[in-house]
């Protein structure tokens, strides 16, 4: 059954599928979400465009795991099981398998796995996805309807984060250092990481 497991020394880490007896843990919200359809096969979604929520829209934030399509909790649970083991080249099969390449900037990228080294701090790619994991211990989002519906995280990139709540300035600080996080208090914008994907299970984008 799949599950999501909780961590240690106080960090929280997502972890899947089949594993006994690991209680489920509620995953969180949030972020910004392309507006168009995916992109053909083999091509990365949305080049030039910042992933954004359609207009108008008010997002639904969600703490609950089981609230999610089963497409999205596969891809989540896939991104996860990759993130973890290290090798960031074990996040090649997992977006090969996608309808498309996940967008990790506003330009086209043929190789999101040499981009995400190049940007890494030591070229590992390692701190990438540490990254996905802690933006997927957050809260998130669910954004748009029909075409346009996606899930995001962290709920942050949709949200004022001049008036986040106590126990949600918690959780940002999960994700972000005390100087990132006071900074973008202070913008009331969210500009870190943040992942989508639509309920197909089409992972859309991994980007800042």
């Amino acid at each position: 059954m799949i599950a999501l497991g909780a961590l240690v020394a106080g960090a929280v880490v997502l972890v899947y599928g089949g594993r006994e007896k690991r209680q489920q843990h509620e995953v969180v919200q949030a972020g910004a979400a392309p507006s168009t359809a995916p992109a053909p096969a083999g091509e990365v979604a949305e080049t030039g465009a910042t992933p954004a929520a359609p207009s108008g829209d008010t997002p639904e934030v969600l703490h609950d795991f089981n609230a999610l399509p089963n497409p999205v909790k596969r891809m989540l649970l896939q991104i996860v099981d990759a993130a973890q083991s290290g090798e960031i080249e074990k996040m090649r099969p997992v977006f090969e398998s996608n309808e498309l390449k996940p967008m990790v900037t506003t330009g086209y990228v043929d190789d999101p796995i040499a981009f995400w080294k190049k940007a890494s701090a030591d070229g590992t790619g390692r701190d990438v996805l540490a990254a996905m994991l802690n933006v997927m211990t957050s809260g998130f989002a669910r954004v748009g309807e029909g075409k346009n519906e996606i899930y995001v995280w962290p709920y942050f990139a949709e949200t004022d984060l001049g008036k986040l709540t106590p126990a949600q300035e918690v959780e940002l600080y999960r994700i972000l250092s005390p100087e990132a996080a006071l900074q973008m208090k202070k913008a009331g914008k969210y500009s870190y990481y943040r992942l989508g994907i639509s309920p197909t299970g089409v992972w859309q984008y991994f980007m800042k």
